[in-house]
């Protein structure tokens, strides 16, 4: 009997790690059908999108959406691209340098408010997160009296009437400065995770403040500014509501030409359509090409500071 017990012990005991495993496999199954069927939604209106952006204007019906063109036709990325190429243009001169611009002042920022405390640093920090929360209405206002009030500072030294209200400069200003609370935490949070003996080995050495930081944070600062430009060249790129008040039609970024697409009789769906994916082309590449950073740096300080 005790031989017989001994043979089936381990059989016996495969059978709660074999149901365990099944159940592993089961609920991997379902968790791969529901990333399925979101995947499946998430990409529903890009499909639309794709096929009536190759329709001619006689295909190009809300009723036919989900039907493949009878005749496939790249004229509507044409006359998309000439009516956006301006606003394209316009928007990298904004959202190129103005993302660049808020990291490096973010960076500082967070760099002086982690490491290098002072008094009243936390009642400094917490202003700024107080600018975070003021919407973009609040403050239009009197953005747009700070504007024209430096373009008649700026005229006499430059000549042209136009240089910030109803200018790329004026936009860019507007941005830099609204986004200075989020950059300074992305920032702060992620220097808190530096250790402290890195400073002060820094400092032991002799090297002061922008030594420190030159030489010592920036150089493993990487993540953070992959989200600080992430987050600052999306935001930029995608504004309607600054760019709409702040410039004129000489400098309207890409989102009010993309409003402006339109027709006088009918509406251009095709070419609507393909200027709606011109326009969240460079978004993409930045996602792409600075998305493996971006989790990483986001969630850097999530547990400290």
């Amino acid at each position: 009997m005790t031989a017989i017990r001994t043979r089936t012990s381990p059989v016996r005991g495969r059978e709660p790690g074999d149901r365990a495993g099944r159940r592993v496999n089961w609920a991997n199954g379902v968790r791969l059908a529901l990333l399925i069927a979101f995947l499946t939604v998430f990409l529903i209106p890009v499909y639309v999108l794709l096929v009536t952006s190759f329709k001619p204007l006689t295909e190009a019906d809300p009723s036919r959406a989900w039907a493949l063109p009878e005749v496939w036709t790249f004229e509507p990325w044409r006359v998309a691209w000439e009516k956006l190429a301006p606003g394209i243009w316009n928007s990298v001169l904004l959202a190129v340098p103005g993302a660049l611009i808020s990291a490096a002042l973010g960076s500082m920022n967070g760099y002086v408010l982690s490491k290098w405390r002072f008094p009243g640093a936390d009642v400094l920090f917490t202003l700024f997160l107080f600018g975070m929360f003021i919407p973009y209405q609040g403050v239009m206002i009197p953005l747009v009296q700070l504007l024209v009030r430096l373009n008649e500072i700026t005229q006499p030294l430059t000549g042209t009437p136009g240089v910030f209200y109803g200018a790329i400069p004026g936009l860019l200003l507007a941005h830099v400065v609204y986004g200075i609370p989020i950059c300074t935490l992305i920032f702060r949070n992620y220097y808190v995770t530096v250790p402290d003996e890195l400073i002060e080995a820094a400092r032991v050495d002799g090297a002061g403040m922008l030594r420190t930081y030159w030489s010592v944070v920036l150089p493993v600062s990487g993540p953070a500014f992959a989200v600080v430009i992430i987050w600052q060249f999306t935001s930029m790129w995608n504004d309607f509501l600054f760019a709409v008040f702040l410039t004129g039609p000489q400098s309207w970024p890409t989102t009010v030409m993309l409003n402006n697409i339109a027709g006088a009789q009918t509406v251009p769906y095709s070419q609507q359509m393909a200027a709606a994916l011109l326009a969240s082309v460079p978004t993409m590449i930045v996602y792409v090409l600075l998305g493996r950073f971006f989790m990483r740096g986001l969630m850097a300080g999530a547990l400290k500071g």
